[in-house]
């Protein structure tokens, strides 16, 4: 049995992969249909959440989130999910539901982009005007990740608004 079980999980891990590589060069109807095969072999927290993010690209948000919630029933400690739910509900202009989803994210154990939820919280500050929680979400976003652009620039343009 644990044989039969470890070859469906290298091959699930493998059509993930593919699926990465097909949504890397645009091939979404591909990348969905391999990234559905690989959570029938073995589901997994992310293989929902890329499915998701390939839904994202297709405008389909809902979708998008439902797959997120997926992954977050398989592996509540990843924190990839929480930020993406948080995400498309900003683009859904939804900022008051995405706030407790990006909260949620950067308590994650299990996450190497912590920057990410405190941009998007930042974002989500920034559309209801609150300036100074903004300010501290794009400097949290930096002092993680020094490089990052966006969070550099968003945190240059709440400067300028609160002087």
């Amino acid at each position: 049995m644990g044989n039969m079980t470890d070859h469906r999980v290298e091959l699930a891990v493998q059509l993930f992969r593919d699926a990465y590589q097909m949504q890397l060069q645009g091939e979404l109807d591909v990348a969905m249909d391999l990234y559905q095969k690989s959570i029938r072999l073995h589901p997994t927290a992310e293989a929902y959440t890329f499915l998701g993010w390939a839904y994202r690209f297709q405008g389909r948000l809902d979708d998008a989130i439902l797959e997120c919630k997926h992954a977050i029933e398989i592996d509540p400690s990843f924190g990839n999910p929480y930020n993406d739910i948080g995400a498309y509900l900003i683009e859904k202009g939804q900022i008051d539901d995405a706030i407790p989803w990006l909260e949620k994210a950067t308590r994650c154990h299990r996450y190497d982009s912590y920057h990410f939820p405190w941009y998007n919280l930042g974002r989500a500050y920034m559309q209801k005007e609150m300036y100074k929680k903004a300010l501290d979400c794009f400097q949290q976003a930096i002092d993680i990740e020094p490089d990052y652009t966006m969070a550099k620039q968003a945190l240059a343009k709440v400067r300028r608004l609160i002087q």
